[in-house]
């Protein structure tokens, strides 16, 4: 399979990005996060959501300690984040960039759930309390290993906090799985996982709005990613059409032709001969 050219955008200033293309574990999310929203603040201050998430890691530190169960410290931790600094779910921030991007979200309150989940991990952890992320199936979770079994935590929800049985019960009314599969799905995403599912929900939403410079660099994020998937690369090819970039298109689609479907040789066929003809065009 051909290799992507990392030409005209490339990740070396984001260190921990590319831990994850070296599939390394020691990946600290928050800073992976705040590259991928640089894509669209290139002059973000990733220290400015840092210190914030330090302050309220403080602010809940104590109280944790204290706290009489694992639940009641879970609660601290919603009542900070939700109640006292209003970051909450928002339906509109489905349908804005910046409802995926960690500063924006602090910075409106609004998020969806994947992104206000990395937020609640970031100051839980740095206040003691290990959260990991849960990439269930339509709505994106945080867990928390409790002495009588895990305990979920729905940041879209403010801070809910769901049992073993009630997570189940929730993702198999709503998927149809089977109670095995459903404790699949539940068990702590990697970081790698949860990256990859904040570019496929940027990608979905900017392909929609068709903001095809924006889609390309998501794009070119999961293909770098995922270099032996196809779909990826001739995505990243489709996109570099509608983003005029015409030369990487030619490359990427070519190759992407030679192992091609029936079904997408048409299309990619298409998209090919108007690259070559932008192409064109520019020499």
């Amino acid at each position: 399979m051909g290799h992507i050219m990392l030409t005209d955008f490339d990740f070396a200033n984001d260190a921990e990005f590319t831990k994850l293309l070296a599939r390394r574990d020691d990946v600290d999310l928050t800073t992976a996060a705040l590259e991928l929203a640089r894509d669209a603040y290139p002059q973000l201050d990733f220290s400015v959501t840092q210190n914030w998430i330090a302050r309220r890691a403080s602010e809940i530190s104590s109280g944790i300690l204290q706290a009489a169960d694992e639940e009641q410290a879970l609660g601290l931790l919603a009542d900070c984040l939700a109640v006292k600094h209003g970051v909450t779910g928002s339906r509109s921030a489905y349908q804005q960039a910046d409802g995926s991007y960690l500063n924006r979200v602090i910075e409106t309150g609004h998020g969806i759930p994947i992104s206000l989940s990395v937020i609640y991990m970031a100051v839980a952890n740095q206040a003691g309390l290990g959260l990991h992320g849960v990439a269930a199936p339509g709505h994106f979770m945080t867990r928390y290993e409790a002495v009588d079994g895990p305990l979920f935590i729905d940041a879209f929800a403010d801070g809910e906090v769901l049992n073993l049985d009630q997570m189940l019960l929730r993702v198999t009314l709503t998927t149809g799985f089977s109670e095995e599969r459903a404790l699949t799905v539940l068990e702590p995403a990697s970081s790698r996982t949860i990256i990859i599912r904040m570019l496929n929900n940027l990608k979905s939403l900017y392909f929609q709005q068709e903001n095809w410079n924006a889609a390309w660099k998501v794009q070119h994020r999961l293909a770098a990613l995922q270099p032996g998937s196809y779909e990826e690369r001739r995505d990243l090819g489709l996109i570099s059409v509608k983003a005029n970039r015409p030369g990487p298109a030619v490359d990427i689609l070519e190759t992407c032709l030679k192992s091609a479907t029936k079904g997408d040789a048409t299309a990619i066929e298409f998209q090919l001969a108007e690259a070559r003809r932008k192409l064109s065009e520019w020499n």
